[in-house]
């Protein structure tokens, strides 16, 4: 989809607003975070002065976003499918927010290996969530038990391990590109 700088513009304004709102925030608060007068911040969301690079930059730090997500324009694409690896029985939705990232949904059925040698470090960092059931995960000499609704989040470099404890249960697990590309890895190895 294109969008014309009429409807960019638009955009990124409401975007301002919105936040701004969303952090329940006046303008005069905005205005003095973003070191910007009250009255040209008003103008800028109701479009009565013109968008400049160096104030979006400001009030996007302000607002505590990126200029890309401030001026990013809308995706044609905003529900899509999983890919299926049956082999290993996993789902994977890649996220675009960050290049790399990878959501995958998997069924666990096996406890967590019961060996300190097959616990796996590699770069990266995972954060998973429990769906259903309990989770064991192995964290170097740690042992966390982590319940339904309840998330873990870890740098990849410690040895881990993630397995089920009492009966199957089910994680939605997101890598960053270092983390996926280790578990690639030792999926391809045929480890666990």
């Amino acid at each position: 989809m294109t969008q014309d700088n009429g409807e960019l513009d638009g955009l990124v304004r409401k975007r301002i607003r919105a936040l701004r709102v969303a952090q329940g925030w006046s303008l005069e608060e905005l205005a003095s975070r973003a070191r910007v007068s009250q009255s040209t911040l008003s103008r800028i969301e109701n479009g009565q002065r013109r968008l400049a690079l160096d104030q979006l930059v400001t009030l996007a730090r302000a607002l505590d976003t990126s200029l890309d997500q401030l001026v990013e324009t809308a995706s044609d694409d905003v529900v899509f499918s999983p890919m299926i690896d049956a082999a290993h029985g996993l789902m994977r939705w890649p996220v675009r927010a960050e290049p790399g990232m990878t959501v995958v949904r998997q069924r666990m059925t096996d406890p967590p290996p019961d060996s300190p040698a097959r616990l796996r470090a590699h770069p990266g960092r995972e954060w998973l969530v429990v769906l259903s059931g309990t989770a064991v995960l192995l964290l170097g000499n740690r042992r966390f038990r982590v319940e339904t609704n309840q998330a873990a989040e870890f740098p990849t470099m410690l040895p881990h391990a993630i397995g089920a404890e009492g009966g199957p249960c089910e994680i939605l697990g997101i890598f960053d590109r270092d983390a996926r590309r280790g578990h690639q890895r030792g999926e391809d190895s045929g480890r666990p």
